[in-house]
């Protein structure tokens, strides 16, 4: 491989010795660990143009991310520093990949006459059938179940994390130990309501390809023999059904290249597995590692109190961050005498910053847990300095959207039955026996079912004209909507009293509509990819954060960046918390956690605690800084001690 002669692109030239070294890898298993800050998109946008400039097909080139904007975004990159070719490689998340191979194989997966996907909410819905259904039979009648929220969690996690469905009950909800055969009989009932309706949840799309892959032989060849190598972003954030799949999926030669940082490995709870890009090389033997940390983001300073904070960890790939950038302050601990003080502080640190011009968007609060900054939130708007707080419902988990949805989905997909319950129980005079029972009739007999009850029920009359006129064909996806809309507009003013509102969610709707030539398509990406929240949520997942001060949790706040952060709470027993200390896993997450947070400052970072508060699940007082701080030496760490306002 050289840079110049008949290549396009200087490789040299544009990539720094590791990054180039990434990108120029000939074959087999690559594994990078790609730092803080050090320019991971960079490689892998340079690695796939270099992979098709040395003449390796696009479509024979599979590039997985978690979100599809981050594939789109590397996808387009590579297409502009060499050609359009770029935008023929595979690229998406690992469930619009497993939703597009089960399409194709569905026959060898009892799905002959397709499967519709359910999101979250649709399978809390189906939940919430069955345990009622489980609750009603019950003798003597169960006092309470876990809500379906709750159920749906256990269900998912126990996928994601392979472990036992009663090992997640005895782990995270002991107190529902005593509905062990309960929660057993509505993970059965709910499995099976989902088979005899062809439906297919998140989780499922992961799982069905794995079997899949381990059953169907042929399945597995014919994959192995369309990508010739595999780009993985973001690794560390793998679970167990991910790495499975990468592994079945590699090719003879095994070219697998991934990406990540373990240092940044924060998401247990959602079923990442740490030790998977630990445990890397050992699955693919021969693995070559190349570690990138040169830093483009942060200060040195910041660095050398970042790289203190990691090198504790008990396992880890050693490495080193480095910036070539000069100056730089030393990152503070500030301990203050009660919270009110540690919010005093802050916002009067954060009034400063703007007096000295900078920007209130380039500056973030950052937190372990979302209680943790009311306080704080009280006195910024005593101060009328304008945030915004990351958290909330995403945009599909709203009503109204899923309402709207759901009028698509009966059309797309009739045998969709909780889309026709949804649909149906929308209107005056349908309850759930009405439902159950129009539901079968238009099985049977598809739309005139509801013709023949129209006299009976005169609200069903709007549904009807409007399905029929969705149904008309010739149509594109938007003017599905646009009908769909009309007829749900009467009902949105009629349940909802904030309905100007939700109108323009739906509007937005339709604008992400107008992108689409075909309805299923759309549909299955509102599931695998819905977009970020309502108007003004997904204006803050593009980092367009007005003239408002982010307030974020640390978990939100990873791949974002700022002039300035302050990480407030930083307490023994807050943060780590209180019951992270007797588990050693769990420990070593939140060491990885407090170094994603310092990682997210360019300038400055101040970090600060309350010095004296009472745990009353302990019934001790909290007073010592974050054992992940405690110990840094002071070369590296200025430290401040606030007891009156008159010090801040």
């Amino acid at each position: 491989m050289q840079s110049g002669g008949k290549y396009k692109i200087d490789y040299r030239q544009h990539l720094n010795p590791a990054q180039y070294e990434a990108v120029v890898h000939d074959k087999g298993p690559l594994l990078v660990i790609a730092g803080a800050g050090s320019g991971k998109t960079r490689t892998l946008t340079y690695r796939v143009a270099r992979l098709v400039e040395d003449g390796t097909a696009p479509s024979s080139i599979l590039l997985l991310s978690f979100t599809r904007k981050a594939s789109q975004e590397m996808l387009a990159r590579a297409t502009s520093l060499l050609d359009r070719r770029c935008r023929e490689v595979a690229g998406g998340t690992f469930h619009s990949f497993a939703n597009s191979v089960l399409r194709s194989w569905k026959d060898r997966l009892g799905f002959a006459r397709g499967f519709s996907i359910i999101d979250r909410a649709d399978s809390e819905d189906l939940i919430s059938m069955v345990s009622k259904s489980i609750s009603a039979s019950s003798k003597p009648k169960l006092k309470r179940l876990p809500r379906k929220s709750t159920l749906a969690t256990i269900f998912s996690r126990a996928v994601n994390k392979n472990l036992p469905l009663e090992d997640v009950v005895y782990d995270d909800y002991p107190q529902f130990v005593h509905l062990l055969d309960e929660i057993f009989s509505i993970h059965d009932q709910y499995q099976e309501q989902k088979k005899i309706h062809r439906l297919v949840d998140y989780d499922d799309l992961l799982t069905l390809l794995l079997r899949l892959l381990r059953q169907c032989p042929e399945a597995r060849h014919k994959i192995r023999r369309t990508y010739n190598h595999i780009l993985v972003d973001e690794y560390q954030d793998t679970n167990y059904i991910q790495s499975e799949l990468i592994t079945l999926m590699a090719n003879p030669e095994k070219n697998i290249m991934v990406v990540g940082d373990d240092a940044q490995s924060i998401y247990a709870f959602r079923g990442a597995n740490f030790k998977n890009i630990i445990s890397f090389p050992e699955r693919f033997p021969g693995a070559r590692i190349i570690k990138l940390e040169e830093n483009y983001r942060s200060v040195q300073p910041i660095l050398d109190l970042t790289n203190r904070i990691i090198e504790q960890a008990e396992e880890k790939f050693s490495k080193r961050l480095f910036t070539r950038r000069r100056g730089g302050r030393l990152p503070q601990l500030v301990a203050t005498a009660d919270e009110r003080l540690q919010s005093s502080f802050v916002t009067s640190e954060i009034i400063r910053l703007q007096r000295r011009g900078i920007g209130l968007a380039d500056v973030a609060v950052l937190f372990r847990a979302g209680f943790h900054a009311f306080d704080l939130e009280m006195e910024l708007t005593r101060c009328k300095l304008p945030f915004v707080k990351y958290g909330g419902f995403k945009f599909m988990e709203s009503a109204h959207i899923k309402d709207l949805l759901a009028h698509l989905r009966v059309v797309a997909t009739p045998n969709d039955r909780l889309s026709w319950y949804r649909v149906l129980n929308l209107i005056e005079r349908v309850g759930p026996a009405t439902a159950e029972k129009l539901f079968l009739a238009v099985g049977r007999e598809g739309i005139r079912a509801l013709e023949n009850a129209r006299k009976r029920l005169p609200g069903l009359g709007p549904l009807i004209d409007a399905l029929k006129a969705i149904q008309a064909g010739g149509l594109s996806p938007v003017k599905m909507g646009e009908i769909a809309l009309r007829h749900y507009l009467p009902i949105l003013r009629r349940r909802y009293d904030d309905h100007p509102k939700r109108l323009r969610d739906l509007e937005q709707l339709l604008s992400i509509m107008e992108r689409y030539d075909v309805l299923l398509d759309f549909l299955d990406d509102m599931v695998l990819e819905p977009p970020a929240g309502s108007i003004n949520d997904r204006l803050a997942a593009e980092t367009d954060y007005g003239d408002n001060l982010v307030l974020s949790t640390i978990h939100s706040a990873k791949g974002l960046e700022w002039h300035t952060v302050f990480i407030i709470w930083a307490l023994d027993g807050r943060f780590p918390s209180y019951h992270s200390l007797d588990n050693g896993d769990s420990l070593e997450e939140e060491r990885r956690l407090m170094y994603v947070a310092a990682t997210r400052a360019r300038e400055n970072l101040i970090i600060t605690f309350p010095s004296q508060v009472y745990d009353r699940s302990s019934g001790t007082v909290l007073y010592r800084p974050s054992r992940f701080l405690e110990t840094i030496p002071e070369n590296y760490l200025e430290r401040r001690y606030i007891e009156r306002p008159d010090q801040i």
